[in-house]
């Protein structure tokens, strides 16, 4: 096998693990959301983002420098000190687990009250072993990716999803009795149980393939020490970068949390219904819109080869038509997806929370119609950010992330305080911090590319589209609403949606025989991978 078959069967793998691994964790908030409802998920959600943080601190980058530094020595045949590579890492990654674990089981009841919500002190609480496991798993993938063995990752990554889903609502129905702070716990454990079920598998590929892996350290015939000291300074010099663009949206997220909390109760809401509100914002309405991110991360991993070997090659006319492409594509997905969600917040709100109270349903729908507008802007910004990496500049796109994360903070700080916005005014700025990074990713893809974007194919063709969509399943929701039940009305309407927008994207002529081809390589690619992991466990 080639260097090119392989490597894009190892993006196959890894692509197509990670779309499952995110389907899975999208799905999971919505049974979870109608177990514990908003004030459970309140809970939850306080405690995820500064479990992200610390998680990205100390995994974030270190699994590509990994893969990166052992890739190298690997190509110059010296199995020896590719395996070095990872031995250190281990160590260092172990360390800082055990650092940033003890720090969660010690100090989790003064993190939760810092930031206005004590009721969150379990589910902090039982994510503190996969502070630990996390990085020993990463540390393991990267040198499996370094070797291009893709698919102990992706199996550890898939295995460690199903078990979260799976112990996660398990545990949250059997604590339900003894409370919502220890239901939320039960959940979050979900997360423990998952890194501990990866780290275990791809612990045991490992083992399996030890003899292996001593057979080919053998045949290392120069191999110059490689001191750790290098190692640890070569390792920082990829990964600190690649950490400080990951952990803007975590930290952002963290300070989000606090923020809303306080602001709310400054207006006069209690603890209590500022975590409720808090809950249907980030579980409940934030969950629906990270759905279409599934399909909008997949179209960025193929883009960033693609580009990057236009850009190459300086093939102007080419890079322009991926770039089209690859902006028309992500906007024929998050301007019907935000749309639809638009005009129909409400009704899909009770379709899929049916368990809670009308309440909660009519805040979390008015809620979710600001929310969707985001839809559009991240997902462009998963696009662009992908082009903008394959045209060699990955630090532009961390510096306009970290231009929208300030307008979040300011405007959730402003408007979250005004009463009669309240908690609608972080999802407001929310859809603005990505409107900020999109609108400067795309002035930088303009600027850097220097190709031909024509905006009327890309932009207003699956705008018309996705306007006449929504009209059609507004129309058809408020006429099916009057002679049957709500929820079947909901399915109608959406189902006509769909219908409608792929009339539309045909006669308007938005899609192209270039779009099937890409639909039909996208099949043949999913085939294969079937086929290799069949291949793989045998």
């Amino acid at each position: 096998m080639t260097k090119s078959q392989n490597y894009l069967k190892g993006a196959a793998v890894l692509g197509i693990a990670g779309i499952i691994v995110k389907i899975l964790g999208a799905v999971y908030r919505i049974p979870l959301s109608n177990i514990i409802k908003d004030e459970g998920i309140g809970y939850y959600q306080t405690a995820y983002p500064i479990y992200v943080l610390l998680l990205t601190i100390s995994t974030a980058g270190i699994p590509v420098a990994i893969a990166k530094l052992v890739s190298e020595k690997r190509a110059l045949g010296d199995y020896r000190n590719a395996h070095k590579v990872f031995k250190v890492s281990l160590v260092g990654l172990v360390a800082l687990g055990i650092l940033t674990s003890l720090t969660v089981a010690v100090g989790a009841e003064k993190i939760v009250e810092s930031i206005g919500n004590p009721n969150a002190y379990y589910a902090l609480l039982a994510l503190a072993p996969a502070l630990l496991f996390v990085p020993i798993m990463a540390a393991f993938r990267g040198f499996f990716q370094g070797s291009q063995t893709m698919f102990p990752t992706a199996l550890s990554q898939v295995l460690e999803q199903l078990f979260r889903v799976a112990t996660g609502l398990g545990l949250t129905v059997l604590l339900l009795d003894k409370g919502l702070p220890m239901a939320a716990g039960g959940a979050s454990f979900g997360g423990s149980m998952g890194a501990i079920i990866g780290a275990v598998t791809i612990i045991i590929i490992y083992l399996k393939r030890r003899s292996s892996i001593k057979d080919e350290i053998a045949t290392t015939i120069i191999s110059k020490e490689y001191s750790v000291r290098s190692i640890i300074k070569d390792l920082l010099l990829i990964a600190v970068p690649i950490t400080i663009g990951s952990a803007i949206a975590p930290i952002m997220n963290t300070v989000d949390a606090a923020l809303v909390f306080r602001r709310l109760q400054d207006i006069g809401y209690t603890s209590e219904t500022a975590n409720d509100l808090y809950g249907q914002l980030t579980g409940m309405a934030q969950t629906l819109v990270n759905l279409p991110q599934v399909f909008s991360i997949a179209i960025s991993m193929s883009l960033v080869p693609a580009i990057s070997t236009a850009s190459a090659r300086k093939a102007r006319d080419e890079l322009g038509g991926l770039i089209s492409s690859g902006i028309r594509m992500t906007l024929l997905i998050g301007l019907p997806a935000a749309l639809g969600m638009f005009v129909l917040a409400k009704p899909i709100i009770a379709l899929l929370y049916f368990n809670n109270e009308p309440d909660v349903i009519a805040s979390t729908g008015d809620i979710l119609t600001y929310l969707s507008l985001g839809v559009v802007f991240l997902t462009l910004v998963q696009a662009l950010t992908a082009i903008i990496q394959g045209l060699g500049k990955p630090i532009i796109p961390v510096r306009n992330l970290f231009f929208g994360a300030l307008a979040k903070i300011t405007l959730t700080y402003v408007l979250t305080g005004i009463p009669a916005i309240n908690v609608k005014g972080a999802a407001i700025s929310t859809v603005t911090a990505y409107a900020v990074a999109a609108t400067l990713d795309f002035y930088y893809v303009i600027k850097m590319a220097n190709a031909d974007i024509d905006l009327k194919k890309i932009l207003l063709k699956p705008l018309m589209s996705s306007l006449g969509m929504a009209a059609v399943a507004k129309l058809g929701y408020m006429a099916m609403s009057s002679v049957m039940p709500d929820k079947l009305a909901t399915v109608g309407a959406v189902g006509l949606g769909v219908i409608v927008y792929g009339v539309l994207l045909i006669v308007t002529g938005t899609i192209t025989k270039e779009d099937m081809a890409m639909f039909s390589k996208g099949g043949r690619i999913a085939g294969k991978l079937g086929r290799f992991l069949k291949s793989e466990k045998q």
